[in-house]
């Protein structure tokens, strides 16, 4: 299974970067997590942000098949224990198909994305930097192979 992360934004922090590649290259190759960086829309005084949204949504869209399953992180989420987040990897696994998780710019994601995902899934209610994110996703997605593999990362 391929889980692939569509994030908006580019031009990382390093320590981002290292912290994303970290996790998933400790994943196996039969439980691949790559990264897709997509540029921000315009922004900027005089700008709509709308506007901005929808491009990145078009971007993030069109990297997507039509058999893959996607999951959007959006703060009205379900909130998932990482046990939970386990289960729902198994559930990704048996469904044989590969996951696309996106996350939007500054402004969130598009409607257009939101309407496409199967799943809405919130990391937390609190409002995180969109860095940070990655991170944290790649670290949970290690964490739940771990739990799967009864590797001890876990414990």
């Amino acid at each position: 299974m391929k889980i692939r992360l569509l994030a908006v934004g580019t031009r990382m922090p390093q320590w981002i970067n290292i912290g994303f590649q970290e996790y998933s290259r400790r994943l196996p190759p039969e439980f691949q997590l790559q990264l897709v960086e997509l540029p921000l829309g315009p922004r900027g005084q005089g700008l709509d942000f709308q506007r901005a949204m929808t491009k990145e949504g078009q971007r993030m869209l069109a990297t997507i098949n039509a058999v893959e399953r996607v999951i959007a992180l959006d703060v009205k989420g379900q909130c998932w224990s990482t046990e939970t987040l386990s289960e729902q990897v198994w559930q990704w696994r048996m469904d044989g198909r590969n996951v696309s998780l996106l996350v939007g710019g500054p402004d969130g994601l598009a409607d257009i994305c939101l309407a496409r995902a199967e799943q809405r899934w919130s990391l937390s209610p609190l409002t995180l930097p969109h860095p940070l994110v990655r991170v944290l996703l790649a670290e949970q997605i290690y964490r739940a192979w771990s739990i799967l593999a009864r590797h001890p990362y876990h414990k």
